[in-house]
C-alpha cells in the first residue's frame, strides 16, 4: 500500500513498525456540541481506512479520543450554568448516536483528555527537566526554539511562523511563539492539582499524552483534518519527540477540507450543518457515502444535490443487492458452462478495488470498481440467469467490497412490517401459483394499506424501499 505522508510531501511504501501490526491515533471531536458535516469527514475517512487494513489481513489497534476539557467546553457550561463534565456526558452520548448512523467502527480505546491528567503531568515535569518548557506564574509552556525540527510537518520555517505569533492577554510565556501545556486555573474554571499550583491540560498536550498511554511512544499513522497539521500537529511533534526522544509518527495523513455549496463552512456565514440534521432529511448512509465518494486529499463540496447524488448511487447499490438475492432464490442450482468466466469476471472487480484502495486509500477507483461490479451483476448474471453459485459469488463480493467502504450492500428487514408484509408476499406468490388471481389482488391491496408498495420480477415478489 501507497500512503501519502503530509510530513514528507510524497507517497511512500506502508511499511509498519511491527509486520503484521498497525497502530493509528485518530483525532476526535471535542465535545461541546453535535458533530458536523466537517467533523464526520475524517471520522468516515480515518474508519475506511482502518477497515481497508483490517481487510487486508492488519491487527489494527484504533485510538480516537475524546477532548473533554477545552474552552468551548467550559464556555457552554458557564452559558448553561452546570458543570463541565455535564456537558462533555451529553454530547458524548450523542456523538454515539451519529457514529452508529455513520456505521463508525468503535475505536479499540476512546480515551477522554480528562482520564490521562496524571499522564500529562508526567509528561510536561520531563519536558522541564530536558530543557524544552518553562514555569511561569503557574502556566508551563513549550519553547518551540529549543526544537529544532519545529515547523517540519506544515513546512513551514520559524521565521515565517513567528510573523503570525502574539502574545495574547493574560498569557506570561517567554516568546510568541511557545505554546501552552499547563494552564493556571482561573475562577471558576475546572482545575487539577499539580507541581505548578491548581489548572488544567493545555490542547496539544492532551493528545501527546493518550497516544503513549494507549499506543507507545512511536506509532504507524496519526491521523486528522488539514486544518489541525498546525498548530495541533505540529505541536504534538514537537512535545512528544523531545519528551520521548524518537519520532512520534511514522505517516502523517491529512484529509481534505469540506466546503458548502463551494465555501468554507462556517457558523458566521449560515452554511453550518450538523450531521444529526442532514441525516435527518436524507440518512446517515448518503452522508457517509457522499464524504468517501472523492479521495480524501481533495475538498469535498457538500450541497443537497451532491448528497442526494449519493443516496441515488446508494439505491443502485442496494437494488443490486436485492436482486442478486432474489435471483439466487429462483436460479438454476446446476453450474453452468459460463460459470468459470464469471467467476473470473468477478475476481477482477476486487483486483479493481483493492488496487484502488492501495493507492493512498483511493475510495474514488475503489468506488468505480464497486460500480464496474453493479453493472456486471445486473447484465451478466440477474438478466442473464446465471447459476445460482454465480449469484451467490456476486452477493458475497458486493457486500464485501461495500463493508470496506462502510456503505453495506445487504439492509437488514427495516423492521416488523417489513416481517409481516413478507408473510403476506408469500401467501400472495402461493396464491398466484394457484391462479387464485382475487386473492393475489386483494393481499395487494392489503399491503398497500400498510403503506408498503411491491414489484413482481421475474426473480419473485420484492418490497420495493
Amino acid at each position: 500500500m501507497q500512503i501519502y505522508n503530509t510530513l514528507t510531501r510524497q507517497k511512500e511504501p506502508f511499511v509498519p513498525i511491527v509486520e503484521g501490526e498497525v497502530r493509528i491515533y485518530a483525532c476526535g471531536p471535542t465535545v461541546y456540541n453535535l458533530i458536523h458535516i466537517g467533523n464526520a469527514l475524517p471520522l468516515c475517512v480515518f474508519d475506511t481506512l482502518r477497515r481497508f487494513l483490517i481487510y487486508r489481513g492488519y491487527n489494527v489497534r484504533y485510538v480516537q479520543n475524546f477532548t473533554d476539557i477545552e474552552d468551548k467546553i467550559i464556555k457552554k457550561a458557564n452559558e448553561e450554568g452546570v458543570p463541565y463534565d455535564v456537558i462533555t456526558a451529553r454530547y458524548i452520548d450523542e456523538y454515539w448516536t451519529d457514529a452508529k448512523g455513520l456505521n463508525l467502527m468503535p475505536a479499540t480505546v476512546h480515551p477522554r483528555a480528562t482520564e490521562v491528567v496524571p499522564e500529562i503531568i508526567e509528561m510536561v515535569e520531563r519536558l522541564i527537566e530536558k530543557g524544552f518548557a518553562y514555569v511561569s506564574e503557574g502556566d508551563v509552556y513549550f519553547s518551540t526554539r529549543a526544537f529544532d525540527g519545529y515547523g517540519k510537518l506544515s513546512h513551514q520555517d520559524i521565521g515565517d511562523l513567528e510573523a503570525g505569533a502574539r502574545i495574547m492577554v493574560g498569557e506570561t510565556k517567554s516568546d510568541p511563539m511557545d505554546f501552552a501545556l499547563w494552564k493556571a486555573a482561573k475562577p471558576g474554571e475546572p482545575s487539577w492539582d499539580s507541581p505548578w499550583g491548581k489548572g488544567r491540560p493545555g490542547w496539544h498536550i492532551e493528545c501527546s499524552a493518550m497516544n503513549k498511554k494507549f499506543l507507545g511512544t512511536q506509532i504507524d499513522i496519526h491521523c486528522g483534518g488539514q486544518d489541525i497539521i498546525f498548530p495541533h500537529h505540529e505541536n504534538e511533534i514537537a512535545q512528544s519527540e523531545c519528551c520521548n526522544g524518537v519520532p512520534l509518527a511514522n505517516y502523517w495523513m491529512h484529509n481534505g477540507y469540506i466546503n458548502v455549496d463551494h465555501v468554507k463552512m462556517s457558523k458566521s456565514l449560515g452554511n453550518f450543518f450538523t450531521v444529526r440534521e442532514v441525516a435527518e432529511k436524507y440518512g446517515y448512509d448518503a452522508i457517509r457515502f457522499m464524504l468517501i465518494s472523492s479521495h480524501y486529499r481533495s475538498p469535498v463540496n457538500f450541497s443537497q444535490e451532491s448528497v442526494r447524488q449519493a443516496k441515488s448511487s446508494l439505491q443502485r447499490i442496494y437494488t443490486c443487492r436485492d436482486n442478486l438475492e432474489y435471483a439466487a432464490a429462483t436460479a438454476p442450482i446446476n453450474r453452468t458452462d459460463t460459470d468459470g468466466e464469471l467467476i473470473a469476471l468477478l475476481e477482477t472487480f476486487r483486483e479493481g478495488f483493492i488496487a484502488g484502495m492501495e493507492d493512498d486509500l483511493n475510495t474514488a477507483d475503489a468506488l468505480a470498481s464497486v460500480f464496474d461490479l453493479v453493472r456486471a451483476c445486473n447484465i451478466r448474471v440477474v438478466e442473464a440467469r446465471a447459476s445460482r453459485a454465480v449469484c451467490e459469488a456476486a452477493a458475497k463480493l458486493l457486500d464485501e467490497l461495500t463493508d470496506v467502504l462502510g456503505v453495506t450492500a445487504k439492509r437488514e428487514r427495516a423492521n416488523e412490517t417489513d416481517a409481516a408484509a413478507q408473510k403476506l408476499i408469500d401467501e400472495r406468490t402461493r396464491a398466484r401459483k394457484e391462479k387464485n388471481w382475487a386473492r393475489a389482488d386483494e393481499i395487494r391491496k392489503t399491503l398497500g394499506e400498510m403503506g408498503v408498495t411491491i414489484e413482481d420480477t421475474p426473480q419473485g415478489t420484492k418490497i420495493v424501499h
